[in-house]
C-alpha cells in the first residue's frame, strides 16, 4: 500500500515539474513579448502561418520577399519608411523568436502530456483539465494574431484592448498551470478548511491583478511616454483632460492621461495594501510554507514600485519597461502561491 502511495506521489511530482517548466516558458514568453512591443518589433511579420513557416528567411531572395510584404504595411509606410533590409532584420528577429517560442511551448506541453497519459501518470478523469490548457494555449496564439492584425490596417498601432486581452490570457494560462502544479506538489488534507487569512489574501490578489490589467492599457496606449514625473503628473495632481472623452467610461481605456493616472494610483494603493498585509501577517499564525511567501511579497512589490517609477521617469527605456513587466508576473506568482497556501490550510 505504501509503495503504491509513494509511486503515485512520484508520478504527481513528475507531472508538476513538467507543468512548472511550461510555466517558466510562458513567463519567458511574456518577457520576450514585452521586449518585442517596446522595440517596435511586433508588426514586422505581416503574415501568420501557425503550422508552416517555422524556418526564418534563409536567403537574400527570401529576405527580400518578406521585406516587400512589410513594405505594404502601415507601419513601414508611416513610421519606418527609412528602413532597408538590414534594419528590417533587427525588428524581424524579435517577433520571429516570440512566435517560435510560442510553437515551442505547444510542443513542450503536448509531447510530455501524451507520454504521461500513455504511462498512466495522468488519470483519465484528469485529461480534460490538461486538454483545456492546450486549447487555451492555441486560442492564445489566435488572440495574438488578432492583436497584430489591428496594427496592420490604417493605423500602425495595435489595439490597447486586444493587447491587454492577450496579456491577461497569458497570465490566466500561467495561473491555471501553476495552480494545478502546486496542487500536485502540495495536496490538501481531505476536509481541510480555508485559513482565516484566505479571504483577505484573495482580495489582495484581485487588487494586484486589476493593477496589472491597468498596466496593459498603459502599454497599449504608450501612456508611459507622457507625464514623466512622479508623484505629480507634470505640475498637477489631476492632469488636464482627465475626463475629456464622452461617454465618461471611455477615459478609463482610451484616454492616455486617465489610463496613466489610474495605473499609478492603483499601483500605489496595491503597494500600501501589501505593506499593511505584511505588518499584520508577521504576527499571524500562517502555514509554514506561506510565511516566506509573505516576505517575498513585500520585497517583490517594493522592487516593482522602484521599477515602475524609474520606468516612468526615464520615459520607458526598453530594459526597464521589460523588467517592469517581468516583475509584475513575478509578483502575480507570489500572490498566487500565497492564495494556494491558505486556501486549504
Amino acid at each position: 500500500m505504501m509503495d503504491s502511495v509513494s509511486e503515485r506521489n512520484s508520478q504527481d511530482r513528475a507531472v508538476a515539474f513538467w507543468l512548472l517548466l511550461c510555466c517558466g516558458l510562458v513567463f519567458s514568453m511574456v518577457v520576450l513579448g514585452g521586449f518585442t512591443r517596446l522595440t517596435g518589433s511586433g508588426l514586422s511579420m505581416v503574415d501568420w502561418r501557425p503550422l508552416m513557416g517555422v524556418l526564418p528567411p534563409m536567403s537574400d531572395v527570401e529576405w527580400r520577399r518578406v521585406f516587400e510584404l512589410y513594405q505594404q504595411s502601415p507601419e513601414f509606410q508611416k513610421v519606418n519608411s527609412h528602413m532597408g533590409v538590414s534594419e528590417f532584420k533587427s525588428i524581424f528577429w524579435l517577433e520571429y523568436l516570440h512566435r517560435l517560442l510560442g510553437r515551442t511551448i505547444g510542443i513542450v506541453f503536448l509531447a510530455p502530456f501524451l507520454f504521461f497519459v500513455i504511462k498512466g501518470h495522468i488519470q483519465k478523469s484528469e485529461w480534460l483539465k490538461y486538454l483545456l490548457m492546450f486549447i487555451l494555449g492555441g486560442m492564445q496564439g489566435l488572440l495574438g494574431w488578432y492583436m497584430v492584425k489591428s496594427g496592420l490596417v490604417d493605423v500602425p498601432h495595435v489595439s490597447q484592448y486586444r493587447l491587454t486581452a492577450h496579456l491577461v490570457a497569458a497570465f490566466l494560462i500561467y495561473a491555471y498551470m501553476l495552480w494545478v502544479a502546486m496542487s500536485l506538489l502540495f495536496p490538501a488534507t481531505p476536509g481541510a478548511a480555508a485559513h482565516p487569512w484566505y479571504r483577505r489574501t484573495l482580495s489582495l490578489a484581485v487588487l494586484t491583478s486589476v493593477t496589472i490589467v491597468s498596466g496593459g492599457f498603459v502599454a497599449g496606449l504608450k501612456a508611459g511616454k507622457i507625464y514623466n514625473t512622479f508623484p505629480k503628473m507634470g505640475d498637477d495632481w489631476l492632469p488636464p483632460g482627465l475626463m475629456a472623452l464622452d461617454p465618461f467610461w471611455r477615459n478609463l481605456f482610451d484616454n492616455t492621461a486617465t489610463v496613466q493616472f489610474d495605473h499609478r494610483w492603483l499601483a500605489t494603493a496595491t503597494f500600501i495594501a501589501i505593506v499593511a498585509y505584511w505588518f499584520k501577517a508577521r504576527k499571524a499564525d500562517l502555514p509554514k510554507r506561506a510565511r516566506p511567501a509573505v516576505n517575498a511579497l513585500l520585497h517583490t512589490s517594493a522592487l516593482q514600485v522602484v521599477l515602475g517609477i524609474s520606468t516612468l521617469l526615464m520615459a520607458v527605456p526598453v530594459v526597464l519597461g521589460a523588467a517592469h513587466q517581468a516583475v509584475a508576473m513575478l509578483l502575480f506568482t507570489v500572490m498566487l502561491y500565497l492564495v494556494h497556501a491558505l486556501r486549504r490550510a
